[in-house]
């Protein structure tokens, strides 16, 4: 299920990735989805893809998350618990954290971390180096380093402290982060704490991260492509959905 709202504009993209990689995908309107909750037992897999839900009013995915609290948290609790597998890119990431289905305090229900604006203040739209760290997240396995693009405003991830930010890293959920280039620098694009990236919750069946790799799951859709080069070659970020789809096959 690839759950679209006013303001998302990275669903075709992602039903094409997940498809790409074997799976049947259906656009689902957070409305439909609403009023028909038992539609989830359709499903084994559900993303949040990428774009501007409600143009980002208040903060980047408030109203979106607002809207799935409120009238289908049951419904996403349920399919959680159930071991469906939860997936939630840029846009997608900031709506996981602020319902609480990722990162979120067990004891309170508070979130742990939210993403901020970049420390330049400025829309970041480039490709960065990623380093995983496999093991314990489902959509990572056997991924060690990879290539994606990052598109947004609000993708600085902060920890609420910095005492679970070691919780967090000590628990082994801080799965993605910014990798040092060939010449060893940084690319931490928007100043996260840790160079956090990406994040996963206790079981690494629900997994956020900012940067998009529906935008790179065909080798021709990287900027150093060229007409010598294999066309037919998957991108880097194929196998982060490869790897959803075998999980529940």
């Amino acid at each position: 299920m690839i759950l679209r709202a006013p303001g998302t504009n990275c669903d075709y993209e992602t039903a094409y990735a997940f498809e790409r990689a074997g799976a049947i995908s259906r656009r689902v309107h957070v409305r439909a989805f609403a009023e028909k909750p038992a539609i989830a037992d359709d499903f084994q897999i559900l993303c949040i893809p990428g774009g501007f839900s409600y143009g980002d009013d208040i903060a980047s995915g408030r109203i979106f998350a607002l809207e799935l609290t409120t009238r289908l948290a049951d419904a996403l609790v349920k399919f959680r618990n159930k071991g469906g597998l939860i997936l939630g890119i840029c846009n997608g990431f900031q709506v996981l954290l602020q319902t609480g289905l990722l990162l979120a305090d067990p004891k309170t229900g508070l979130p742990q971390a939210s993403l901020a604006h970049n420390r330049s203040g400025q829309f970041i739209d480039r490709w960065v180096h990623l380093r995983a760290a496999t093991g314990k997240c489902v959509f990572l396995s056997g991924i060690h380093n990879l290539e994606l693009p990052i598109a947004h405003g609000e993708g600085r991830f902060v920890a609420r402290s910095s005492f679970e930010l070691s919780q967090l890293d000590a628990a082994g959920q801080l799965v993605l982060r910014y990798a040092a280039d060939a010449s060893g620098a940084s690319t931490n694009p928007n100043g996260a704490d840790a160079d956090v990236a990406g994040a996963c919750d206790e079981t690494g069946r629900v997994f956020g991260l900012m940067p998009h790799p529906e935008r790179f799951v065909d080798a021709t859709q990287h900027p150093a492509w060229n007409s010598h080069m294999d066309s037919s070659s998957s991108g880097a970020g194929l196998t982060l959905f490869a790897n959803a789809v075998k999980a529940v096959s």
